[in-house]
């Protein structure tokens, strides 16, 4: 059984299902673990006030570290640069779009919006474009969910609201006035449309294919001199997944794999 823990927003649970089907479509067995964050108990708070980008992540990179969680999902654009020792990201999925979206209330686009129009968007990022190229609008803070924010739109409290074209896309929305936004103008945040799998950096991975109703996996341990060097091999029913990677790792531990001193990660600094 595969633990996936994710925020418990609907994003975050479609995009945990996301890799889950993934998961489950090689022949594993996924239980999604919800969880609700210090972020999204302080939902009316703003970010930069109340400790940013990890309030959203620290109560399940907890949960990783105790090992209550096997990994995580999260929107790449919304994880702090730094991860806490012990955890890595491990997988990638194939990026979504990466644009932004403006999504109006009566009319469609940027450029229609009358002046002294209020938008809501919780980006600085997202603020300042739009605050270069309409100065004469009205940027406001605007959290919750997506639905919510689409919600607050109907409310005239805002005339616009900037979302990512991705998590649109995830949940299965297509507001009627949304706009997608040239990418060479409102610049993507670094990761938007990227999901990014979160797991403990001790948890080694193998590679493993599916090949006709049946798991094929090949393990690798190696000491960093590459003078120790353990290699397994093992193979079953796709429904077996999680029993053949079991078969392996206890292989690979009879003969040893324990005592070898593991590979480091490699350390790039910038050259000239």
């Amino acid at each position: 059984m595969i633990r996936v823990a994710t925020r418990a927003s609907a994003l975050a649970l479609a995009q945990a299902r996301t890799v889950a089907e993934r998961l489950e479509s090689g022949g594993a067995r996924v239980q999604i673990v919800s969880m609700r964050t210090e972020g999204d108990r302080r939902a009316e708070a703003r970010l930069a006030a109340v400790g940013g980008k990890g309030l959203f992540v620290r109560e399940i990179e907890e949960a990783l570290l105790r090992g209550d969680a096997d990994v995580a999902v999260h929107s790449l654009k919304d994880l702090p640069a730094d991860l806490p020792p012990g955890l890595t990201l491990a997988v990638f999925p194939e990026r979504d779009d990466a644009r932004d979206v403006l999504v109006t209330r009566d009319t469609a686009g940027l450029d229609a919006l009358p002046r002294g129009a209020v938008i809501g968007t919780s980006s600085p990022r997202r603020r300042a474009i739009v605050l270069s190229l309409r100065p004469d609008l009205v940027v406001t803070p605007i959290r919750g969910n997506v639905d919510t924010r689409l919600a607050k739109l109907a409310t005239r409290e805002w005339d616009a609201v900037l979302l990512a074209a991705a998590g649109l896309r995830r949940l299965g929305l297509a507001p009627q006035h949304a706009t997608p936004l040239a990418p060479d103008v409102f610049v993507p945040a670094v990761g938007q449309g990227v999901l990014g799998v979160e797991a403990r950096a001790d948890d080694m991975a193998a590679h493993a294919r599916h090949a006709e109703g049946r798991v094929v996996m090949d393990a690798l341990v190696l000491s960093e001199d590459g003078r120790e060097v353990l290699r397994e091999h093992g193979e079953g029913p796709a429904a077996d997944a999680a029993a053949v990677g079991r078969r392996v790792a206890e292989a690979l531990l009879a003969r040893g794999a324990a005592s070898v001193v593991a590979l480091r990660p490699v350390e790039v600094s910038g050259g000239r």
